[in-house]
């Protein structure tokens, strides 16, 4: 019996850490899956576990109805999807793209997609690969709603919640963005923070427990401000951004006292300082999110 004789549920191309946990939850709710990666070998563990190792990405489209992509970016993908053999292999079945890139260049597939009667959905993965195929993952995805309506029992194999945000493709790559916005901002401050506390002798594991304590505090402060920001209303009663930027210069004094990069606070003391040259010093701090997004 060749590939091409029995249907899989689904397929997988890129055998990434991130794409080996993805075949792997698919087989593990009992769905004949097939995989597919450009560098050979890739798929030894997941075909000895039952998958169908594909003998190329054409191959690999055609054995399925749906496809699921996750590589490093969407060059990464075009060149495997756009190529003629593929796109002819994947007309009239559906692609769900998981990997990570920009909203225009969901926007770009999903036209290009449309041009060669291939279906599209676009998605992001907001959670480690640990968590794939548990309770924890957390997945988004946009395009046609009858899309996910018709895939969701294959892709409710991957865990979690899977929140379909919209019929406009752009909608999930642009959330994965704003969220990756603040994960990384975080990381950034929180090296920073590692580097001034030890510059001042205090060690990564003393810092630590308070630090999580700063970092309890932004949730709730992430719904309260987005319902301001949201009606106009940025009011700083209780910690006007005036007081924000005499902080900031104090971490950028003490930074760059002990000679370490105060680049990113100064950024950040800058669009305070605007703020309050624009008149809205008794504002809180996320009037800033007004000031970045004027045109």
């Amino acid at each position: 019996m060749s590939l091409l004789d029995e249907q899989s549920a689904v397929t997988v191309l890129g055998l990434g850490p991130m794409g080996r946990a993805l075949a792997g939850a698919f087989l593990d709710a009992g769905l004949r899956t097939t995989v597919w990666n450009r560098t050979p070998g890739r798929d030894r563990e997941l075909v000895e576990r039952g998958a169908i190792g594909a003998r190329s990405a054409r191959e690999a489209v055609a054995a399925s109805d749906l496809t699921v992509v996750c590589v490093v970016n969407y060059d990464a993908a075009d060149a495997v999807l756009r190529r003629d053999a593929v796109t002819d292999a994947l007309k009239g079945r559906t692609v769900v793209n998981l990997t990570a890139d920009t909203p225009d260049r969901a926007r770009d597939t999903a036209v290009w997609a449309a041009e060669h009667g291939v279906r599209y959905l676009d998605g992001a993965i907001m959670t480690p690969t640990t968590t794939i195929g548990t309770p924890a993952a957390v997945f988004i995805l946009s395009g046609p709603e009858e899309l996910h309506r018709e895939h969701r029992p294959v892709l409710d194999a991957l865990g979690g919640t899977l929140t379909h945000l919209g019929e406009e493709i752009g909608r999930a790559a642009a959330y994965d963005i704003a969220l990756l916005d603040i994960f990384w901002t975080a990381m950034a401050g929180y090296a920073h923070a590692l580097a001034v506390a030890r510059a001042e002798g205090i060690t990564a594991r003393e810092l630590a427990p308070f630090a999580q304590g700063i970092g309890a505090i932004m949730p709730p402060l992430f719904g309260e401000l987005a319902e301001g920001v949201d009606s106009g209303d940025f009011s700083g009663e209780g910690n006007p951004i005036t007081s924000s930027a005499s902080s900031m210069a104090h971490i950028i004094h003490t930074s760059e006292a002990h000679g370490i990069d105060a680049g990113v606070m100064r950024a950040a003391e800058g669009l305070a300082r605007r703020v309050i040259g624009l008149g809205h010093g008794t504002d809180g701090f996320i009037r800033v999110a007004e000031v970045l997004g004027r045109r």
